[in-house]
This record gives C-alpha cells, sequence and structure tokens, in this order.
C-alpha cells in the first residue's frame, strides 16, 4: 500500500478562504489538524489550566487546615496542663502583688532605706520621694537619694536595698568624689503600688 503523497503539485499562492472547497485533500487535513490543536490548547488554556490553578490553592488550604488542627489538637489535648499553669502564674502574679507597698507601707520602706543607709555607714545628705508616675498596672513611687561614703560601703547598701521583702529597684547612678576618700553617690530608688482597677 503506497501512502506518499505527491505535494510537488500544490501552490500554496492559490490557496485563500474562499476556494477552501478546492483545496487538495492533504492541506485540508493538515489545516483540520491544525484548527484541532489549536482548539484543545485553547480549551487547556481556558478550562484545565484555571481548575489546575484552584486546585493548587484547595491543596495549600488542606495543608493549612491540616496544620491549624493539629496546633488546635495538641492545646486540646494539653489543655488541663495549660489551666495548671495558668493557675500557677495566678498564685506567682498574686505573690509579686503583695510585694508591692500599699499607701500606708511607703514611710515603712523609706526608714528601712535609711536604716539601711547609716548600718553601711553612709551619711544621708537627701532622701525625698519624688512625684508618683502612673503606669497602666501601677504606680511608680521614685525616691531621690543622696549619699556621702566610701566605694565599698555603696556595694553593701546596694546589696541590703536589693534584699528588701518588697520590690525596690535602683536607677540613675552617678558617683562624684569628695574630700578625701569619700565619695557622693545620687541614686533614685524605684518602688511600685498596685494600681486597683477602677470600679472596684
Amino acid at each position: 500500500m503506497n501512502l506518499k503523497v505527491d505535494t510537488s503539485s500544490i501552490e500554496l499562492s492559490e490557496l485563500t478562504l474562499e476556494n477552501v472547497g478546492s483545496w487538495p485533500i492533504v492541506v485540508k487535513l493538515f489545516a483540520f489538524l491544525l484548527a484541532g490543536v489549536m482548539t484543545l490548547a485553547l480549551l487547556f488554556f481556558v478550562l484545565v489550566d484555571d481548575t489546575m490553578t484552584r486546585y493548587d490553592s484547595l491543596v495549600q488550604q488542606e495543608q493549612s487546615l491540616r496544620t491549624d488542627y493539629r496546633n488546635m489538637y495538641a492545646k486540646a489535648a494539653n489543655l488541663d496542663l495549660y489551666r495548671q499553669q495558668m493557675k500557677d502564674m495566678e498564685a506567682t502574679f498574686a505573690t509579686l502583688l503583695k510585694k508591692l507597698p500599699t499607701t500606708h507601707e511607703t514611710p515603712g520602706l523609706l526608714d528601712d532605706i535609711t536604716y539601711i543607709g547609716t548600718t553601711t555607714g553612709l551619711s544621708f545628705q537627701q532622701i525625698n520621694w519624688q512625684p508618683e508616675v502612673e503606669k497602666e498596672f501601677y504606680t511608680e513611687l521614685p525616691l531621690k537619694i543622696r549619699v556621702v561614703g566610701q566605694y565599698h560601703d555603696f556595694g553593701e547598701f546596694v546589696s541590703k536595698v536589693a534584699a528588701l521583702p518588697r520590690i525596690v529597684s535602683l536607677h540613675d547612678f552617678n558617683i562624684k568624689s569628695q574630700q578625701g576618700d569619700l565619695l557622693l553617690f545620687d541614686v533614685v530608688a524605684k518602688t511600685y503600688r498596685y494600681k486597683e482597677p477602677r470600679g472596684k
């Protein structure tokens, strides 16, 4: 069986859309094949490509949902542990609040700091409360302190203030030399008072 087709007699310049019916069978088949391929390519890009994009998006969404599910499952599995941790944190917070002085305790705190300073060999030149600073959950109570003494006395003073049962933090250190081996020590001691929520 001979499948060879003679294309030598085909003149491309004679092939126009007006005489499609008279095109040779080989040209008609080629044109039909080309139109079919172009139609399939167009259908792929219009239908299949959009579907594949949606599929990829859904796969990513599924992975995200699986991750969320695992995280929620882990939290649900450890719910009792989280509740116990919350109770522990509340107990710790209550303990810390007890370390914040009330308004009535601040004069006692002033006495404690004065006592610590004098027993460590320091001489007070100034010790007085500064204006209170309101914060969101607490009030800051700054205490301006100026003492004269030796360097090692300052170290002992700071150590004993840090050991007080109430929270006291020291800020804005400044040391200047005085006569002889004495030094002038300026510092701001801050203590804190818990601010009761409004409406209580």
